[in-house]
């Protein structure tokens, strides 16, 4: 799977890539106050696209959800940190 960031003047920096299904997924990281808006095309139209803005706090909510922050915390046990997410 190839994951594609693209510069978005002004705005800040979405990472992307395709789904199998051929669905564009995203994530636009504002440079202000660090929003970010979960995008994704609407399967018909490649120039219409839906978005869902998210606090910082919501992101990691969701990335918990997606089950990304357990294989985080197990592969940084031995890590000073103890292998817990700091942050939100």
């Amino acid at each position: 799977m190839d994951l594609e960031s693209t510069p978005l003047p002004g705005i800040g920096l979405r990472h992307s890539f395709v789904t199998e299904e051929g669905r564009r997924i995203g994530v636009v990281v504002h440079h202000v106050g660090g929003r970010r808006d979960l995008v994704h095309d609407d399967g018909v139209d490649p120039d219409s696209a839906c978005s869902l803005a998210l606090t910082r706090a919501e992101a990691i909510a969701l990335a918990r959800l997606l089950g990304v922050l357990d294989v985080v915390e197990g592969a940084g046990a031995g890590c000073a940190t103890g292998g817990h997410v700091r942050g939100a």
